[in-house]
């Protein structure tokens, strides 16, 4: 049994505060509490379900399940992802841009996820697309980047550096086959994959699109091996 942690980019550190990475961190610390004072009523109410938005109603919900998640696992889990990997994307777009990119790397995730069971009535929450998209635009722009991690295997850990093409490519690689396994099965909740299929691919494709040509030519100097 393995698993692996990454916890920040060992390459380069951003020039400026990310404060855009930190606020969404904060937002969705500050709904799961919601959800835990709330209870069922509060998640029935915001999280998102297919069927429903096939039919028009509730697109509100597009947005706010993307502040949501099902357990302490789930959010404690895509935060640290999102910390690993957003800094350096915001530096590299500029907050406001980075900002717009998150939100629609998220509506991304969520159209792949509502196109694959337009009829499912299972709730859907959680920030694993947006940050799918995240991890697709680091794929893209950092592809060299050494990323700082700690490795599981059975009890024995270590801090390592993984290169970011071989973390993300492998852990794109996962949500394929992982999708995979499942695709001929009606699903009746667990893991989003389509969704971090859809994000990730966002995020490999659009990255471009959204990068300050002067801060990331700022931060690239500023890196640490290249």
């Amino acid at each position: 049994m393995g698993g692996l942690i990454p916890l920040s980019d060992a390459s380069r550190r951003p020039r400026h505060f990310p404060i855009v990475t930190l606020l969404i961190i904060l937002v969705n610390a500050f709904v799961f509490f919601q959800e835990l004072a709330g209870g069922d009523s509060f998640v029935s109410r915001w999280s998102l379900i297919p069927a429903e938005i096939m039919a028009g109603h509730r697109w509100i919900t597009i947005l706010t399940a993307m502040f949501m998640h099902g357990g302490w696992s789930h959010i404690i889990g895509n935060m640290i992802f999102l910390w690993a990997f957003g800094p350096e994307i915001e530096e590299a777009m500029n907050p406001l841009r980075y900002a717009i990119f998150y939100l629609l790397g998220g509506l991304a995730a969520t159209v792949a996820q509502v196109a694959l069971q337009p009829h499912s009535t299972v709730p859907n929450l959680g920030a694993s697309g947006a940050i799918a998209a995240v991890m697709g635009a680091f794929l893209v722009t950092y592809p060299r980047d050494k990323i700082k991690a700690v490795l599981f295997i059975g009890w024995f850990a270590r801090t390592t550096l993984i290169p970011a093409c071989l973390l993300v490519g492998v852990w794109f690689v996962i949500q394929l086959i992982s999708f995979g396994t499942i695709a001929s099965d009606v699903q009746t909740g667990g893991v989003a994959y389509m969704a971090h299929i859809g994000g990730g691919i966002f995020g490999a494709l659009f990255a471009r699109l959204f990068e300050d040509s002067d801060r990331l030519a700022a931060q690239r100097a500023f890196s640490f091996d290249e």
